[in-house]
């Protein structure tokens, strides 16, 4: 059965790039080397493996990959140190006029 895998990389700018593949040593050794130019991390080497989760199914670790990647820092740091609870009071809306958050003043 063929594995898939969603990882997190730390850059040395301390930015984090997310990607899926389907073997991490292969994947880590290509961004590491800088075997594409183009890509994200070619000028923010040296990195990182910080986060790394598999799965079975292709189309789960695309859809959680695509999840990540649209995160706060915050959320993605909060599964690289394993702290998943987090990530639903990460979620919450915290601005003045979400309703939760609406202070009604009196008229």
């Amino acid at each position: 059965m063929k594995r898939y895998y969603v990882y997190i990389l730390k850059c040395s700018d301390n930015s984090y790039y997310t990607g899926i593949t389907n073997d991490v040593d292969r994947r880590f050794n290509e961004h590491s080397f800088g075997s594409n130019k183009e890509s994200y991390t070619y000028d923010k080497r040296a990195l990182e493996l910080v986060f790394c989760t598999e799965f079975n199914d292709v189309i789960q670790a695309i859809s959680f990959e695509k999840q990540v990647k649209g995160w706060s820092r915050k959320k993605k740091e909060a599964i690289i140190n394993d702290n998943w609870d987090d990530l639903k009071k990460l979620s919450e809306c915290l601005n003045e006029t979400h309703f939760k958050n609406f202070n009604k003043k009196k008229i």
